[in-house]
């Protein structure tokens, strides 16, 4: 099997993850760690154990793909997500003199619902960088106002809010009170960005994982389990939401 590998000083042994990206990846220790200098025969032991296991998510993985193809992504008539439903992007051109600067607006129509962008006069972003700048601005508002629905009831204050977007979490606490959420989460069901937002914030009160972490969370988010689930699969069709995909030959 093809692989990518990484070597990581934080890699304590062999560890084999599916990336959105790189497909199948695998991370070792630094060749100056002893008995990791030439780890190519123990990879390929390894892979060949598991064989079923790695097929079996690379083909979900290629299958997420073509998925993602189909949709169309960042592209006039393409369909992306948006607080957890598919909206099909819209270019205005309605012969009309064109705005100062680039809007983007949200509507219904029989065939769904619809981001409808109309391009300023002097707009020459690709289509997925303005999505993708309007998408951090909904998600900084939504991510603000989950904060100041659960910190007060949480007795916390984080010191600082930071949107960014990170591949391989969707949110993090610091013990100096500082937050990172992923502005990704804005494209999710709006109860999974607050469940990601009451997990952060969580920290802040307990760190690590126990039972007295699970308990806070529980009781600002009765169904935070559904919600986690529901950002594990479909972890790649937020990440690839934005792809240009091209039209099909």
């Amino acid at each position: 099997m093809a692989y990518l590998l990484r070597r990581s000083p934080r890699s304590r042994g062999l560890r084999v993850t599916i990336d959105d990206r790189s497909g199948l990846v695998v991370s070792v220790p630094p060749a100056t760690r002893r008995g990791w200098a030439n780890p190519e025969p123990r990879i390929e032991a390894f892979l060949r154990e598991r064989a079923s296991w790695v097929q079996r998510h690379l083909d979900k993985l290629e299958a997420q793909r073509s998925a993602a193809q189909a949709r169309g992504g960042a592209r006039e008539g393409g369909l992306v997500p948006y607080r957890g439903e598919l909206h099909r992007v819209r270019i205005r051109r309605d012969g009309t003199t064109a705005p100062r600067t680039t809007t983007i607006e949200r509507a219904g129509s029989d065939e769904g619902d619809e981001l409808v962008i109309t391009p300023g006069v002097r707009e020459r972003r690709p289509l997925e960088r303005i999505l993708g700048a309007w998408f951090r601005e909904r998600a900084t508002e939504a991510i603000e106002r989950a904060v100041a629905t659960h910190a007060p009831a949480l007795d916390v204050q984080p010191s600082r809010v930071d949107i960014r977007d990170p591949r391989s979490r969707w949110g993090s606490a610091s013990r100096k009170g500082r937050l990172m959420l992923s502005w990704r989460l804005v494209l999710a069901p709006p109860a999974s960005l607050e469940t990601v937002v009451v997990h952060e914030l969580a920290h802040l009160r307990v760190f690590g994982h126990g039972p007295r972490f699970w308990a806070l969370v529980a009781a600002r988010r009765p169904a935070h389990l559904a919600d986690r689930a529901w950002l594990r699969r479909n972890a790649h069709t937020l990440h690839a939401a934005l792809e240009a995909w091209p039209d099909e030959p």
